[in-house]
């Protein structure tokens, strides 16, 4: 078993390898068990498939002592590193995101990603707030003498989605280089779908580049020849395995059967 600072040294180079680095987000141990019993590197985490599948609305509504003891076994679980989505921080001040910080790194986990989205008017905070939110955890990590990849999200494409694209590119180059500056290991432009604004972001950026998988988005292999780092699912999983368990538990209820799930395969 490697330590937690092994594992963000790991991670890193997985952002770095020219291959790129294909996460279907999970929320529980089971999952990321599968997903590294498939040949995958590392297993991320999706906040609002963790609330929902533990009875909360996604927005940091599920306390962080439950989200970090679903980390906790998740980490457990593996031996791949593990990144976890922490939303906004779970933080209304600087010293409850060090003690959250600090917390996730005792738990061994590798990596995280951390919103620019204020999680209670929904609006972008301002640049010089998340510049310093990075500064925190970059010195937590400092003084706990270790590492953790920061994959910083910028949440431009999501909250303006009216802005002409040619704005929204700038915007989110803007931010994506002040968070770098602060200690970014990598930047996260959610929503993002266009072809030639994700090229030009990961020409701009010059460090791993994270899509989200969405509707509308470039295949994966098309986002490779992009020369994107990094593809998250976010929700879309859970999503899709709630959508496959629905259509399979209404045959058990109008067919009258278990077949539909005791003759699956395995």
């Amino acid at each position: 078993m490697s330590s937690q600072s092994e594992k963000a040294d790991l991670l890193k180079k997985l952002h770095h390898s020219g291959k790129m680095l294909v996460l279907p987000n999970i929320w529980d141990a089971a999952g990321a068990m599968l997903l590294e019993k498939l040949g995958y590197p590392a297993v991320a985490t999706a906040s609002a498939a963790i609330a929902r599948a533990n009875g909360f609305e996604d927005g940091e509504r599920i306390p962080f002592d439950s989200l970090l003891l679903i980390i906790s076994q998740i980490v457990k679980s593996v031996n791949v590193p593990v990144t976890v989505d922490m939303e906004a921080g779970y933080a209304s001040d600087h010293e409850t995101l060090r003690s959250n910080i600090r917390r996730l790194i005792a738990a061994g986990v590798a990596g995280i990603n951390i919103e620019d989205t204020d999680v209670n008017s929904r609006a972008l905070l301002p640049v010089e707030e998340q510049v310093e939110k990075l500064r925190v955890i970059g010195r937590v990590a400092d003084r706990e003498n270790t590492r953790l990849f920061v994959n910083a999200r910028t949440d431009i494409f999501l909250v303006k989605p009216d802005l002409p694209e040619d704005q929204k590119l700038a915007l989110a180059i803007e931010r994506g280089r002040a968070y770098v500056g602060a200690g970014a290991d990598g930047v996260y432009p959610i929503f993002v779908t266009d072809e030639e604004t994700i090229k030009t972001l990961v020409n701009a950026l010059k460090v791993p580049v994270n899509v989200l998988a969405r509707p509308g988005a470039p295949d994966l292999d098309a986002l490779q020849r992009l020369g994107v780092a990094r593809v998250s699912f976010g929700p879309n999983v859970h999503r899709a395995t709630l959508s496959y368990m629905e259509d399979l538990l209404k045959k058990v209820r109008d067919g009258l059967s278990h077949q539909p799930v005791t003759g699956l395969p395995g």
